[in-house]
């Protein structure tokens, strides 16, 4: 399981830049003293130095090129059934002034430590937690399920052989989880940054993906006064309808097993894709992703296997259908509202580790099920259960789980008048091959922001005024919204790290120039490196504010950045949910 831990939290931690803030270090005091802190609910477990430049993640490998740091472990305890730990890396020397808070990935349960490493590296003194879910025996992947039941994917991806029920039965662990945990992290991790520095942070950052991305809303939404930028990637804000997609998808190719896409067919299909649509969306004819699958209109029955034709070389008429239904959504079965979004297309990948349908079809259940334990109990892991994964009704069963979860676990709303009043400043990204996350769920987010500026306005398209015609945004509700929130698609992008197209990029120092120097980004350079290592540099692109879109120039190396300019987009359509399951 640990080796596949980069592909919950966020990609672009892992390439931002150290930004200088013009004073000396501070002086600290000895971070054995942190040991007999006093701070409220909270048990300081340890605080030790690292000197050595090196640190041994449990169960993984060494992450070398560490600073000097104080780490400090700790306990908090807002709920007599409340056990959140946390952990904050203090840089002795060579702390920026800044603090960072991180978030983690799927139902977390574990500290995710490339995320603090990469903090201090750039000089922040930087924080992560479990989100209280280690306590129930949660890993990022499941936290409840019927066990793993032998199956081969399942173990290695850590599903415990026990059935488990997660955090059911313990409503104050899943505040924890919702929302407490993340708020209270920030809480205490700014008081031990002022006990050890002498004095308090100049500035507060917090940067997650996925479940990181919903700390991240979640933040901004609920304690607007936390932080003073807010990067929040491939945010899984709509938690709940974002699960029963999982059980949508998972039904989907377990109806029958004709239903079932073959080995191979995934990359058959997104060649097909490719071959379709790319270049017609602005990017390169030689691309390998789309840079807006929203131009894309594939329909995969023309794959449809003809005379002696067979899978895996094409798709039968239930695999057909299989696909149709992957990018048309989770449908209410009876009055057909969408759920949530579909997948785009584009993100069609053989590769599990991208977490998309070859690693969920495979599985003996769908993929963060988890959740509905929580509701359901044990018995929603029981074939002859009245509600179980295999027979969820997306009509009939919903609003029970909305009814219990949706008001801790989803980050919906958007009024961010407070954040916005305290000069706080949000940048979201999402890629554009994400096979877990619906891409367009970050724009529907953001447009529901737009929509909140001004009449008018109407969410779900994007209309002609909408868009910047060369003098600025012509729409003053867009105008005011990116006063103090923007989005970035990111072509090729996979679920925050991944994909075949420029993968890599520093979206924090564009935000901290954003916050300290009033400079907001309107382009992000990107880079793919030759098999995802750096330091060889396979392409660049530019990543440009939405709803603008990368157009190659028509001449020269179009592997190069300089020869893409960020022009208008047209008004594309953007598949939402229905009012009641959106934004």
């Amino acid at each position: 399981m640990k080796r596949h831990r980069h592909l919950l939290v966020g990609a672009t931690m892992a390439l931002f830049a150290c930004v200088a803030i013009g004073s000396s270090p501070a002086m600290a005091t000895p971070c054995t003293n942190l040991r007999s802190l006093q701070l409220q609910h909270t048990v300081i477990n340890s605080a030790d130095d690292n000197t050595t430049g090196t640190f041994v993640p449990p169960g993984s490998s060494p992450i070398t090129g560490l600073p000097a740091f104080c780490r400090v472990t700790a306990t908090l305890i807002p709920s007599s059934d409340s056990s959140i730990r946390i952990e904050v890396w203090l840089p002795e020397s060579t702390w920026n002034g800044r603090f960072l808070g991180t978030g983690g990935g799927g139902f977390q349960g574990v500290i995710t430590y490339n995320e603090l490493a990469s903090g201090i590296q750039a000089g922040f003194a930087a924080t992560n937690s479990d989100l209280g879910t280690g306590s129930s025996g949660c890993n990022p992947l499941f936290c409840g399920s019927a066990g793993n039941m032998g199956n081969p994917l399942a173990i290695e991806f850590g599903d415990p052989a026990a059935p488990s029920t997660g955090l059911f039965g313990h409503p104050e662990r899943i505040k924890d989880f919702g929302y407490r945990a993340i708020h209270l992290m920030t809480e205490r991790g700014k008081e031990i940054v002022n006990a050890f520095y002498g004095h308090r942070s100049q500035r507060a950052y917090f940067a997650g993906c996925s479940t990181g991305g919903q700390n991240a809303l979640m933040e901004a939404q609920r304690f607007p006064n936390d932080y003073d930028g807010i990067l929040a990637g491939a945010a899984a804000f709509n938690r709940t309808h974002l699960h029963m997609a999982g059980l949508y998808g998972w039904q989907n190719t377990h109806a029958s097993p004709g239903r079932f896409i073959q080995a191979g067919q995934m990359t058959l299909i997104n060649q097909a894709v490719l071959k379709q649509c790319v270049g017609q969306d602005g990017g390169a004819k030689t691309d390998q992703f789309l840079t807006d699958p929203r131009d894309c209109h594939f329909d995969p029955k023309v794959l449809l296997c003809k005379g002696g034709n067979a899978p895996p070389a094409c798709l039968t008429s239930d695999q057909v259908t299989t696909m149709q239904r992957y990018y048309a959504g989770t449908i209410d079965p009876v009055n057909g509202q969408i759920i949530n979004p579909g997948s785009e297309r584009g993100n069609e990948t053989d590769d599990i580790l991208a977490l998309g349908l070859a690693f969920q079809e495979r599985l003996p259940e769908p993929a963060f099920d988890g959740l509905f334990y929580w509701v359901f109990g044990p018995s929603f892991g029981y074939p002859a259960s009245a509600t179980n994964f295999a027979n969820f009704d997306f009509h009939r069963d919903v609003d029970k789980v909305d009814d219990q979860l949706a008001a801790v676990l989803n980050a919906t709303s958007t009024d961010l008048g407070d954040f916005r009043a305290h000069g706080g400043k949000l940048l979201m990204y999402h890629g554009w091959a994400d096979p877990l996350i619906p891409s367009q769920s970050s724009i529907n987010y953001f447009l529901a922001l737009v929509g909140n500026e001004g009449p008018g306005f109407q969410q779900g398209a994007q209309p002609v005024g909408f868009f910047d015609h060369g003098n600025g945004p012509s729409n003053p509700a867009l105008r005011r919204t990116q006063s103090y929130a923007r989005l970035f698609m990111v072509p090729g992008l996979y679920h925050c790290s991944g994909g075949p197209g420029p993968n890599t990029f520093d979206a924090l120092t564009p935000l901290v120039k954003w916050v300290e120097a009033g400079v907001a980004p309107d382009t992000i350079l990107a880079t793919k490196f030759v098999a995802d290592t750096p330091p060889a540099v396979q392409m660049t692109r530019p990543l440009c504010v939405f709803p603008k879109v990368a157009k190659y120039n028509g001449s020269g190396d179009a592997n190069n950045a300089a020869n893409f300019t960020c022009v208008t987009d047209e008004n594309d359509f953007n598949q939402k949910p229905a009012p009641k399951y959106g934004p």
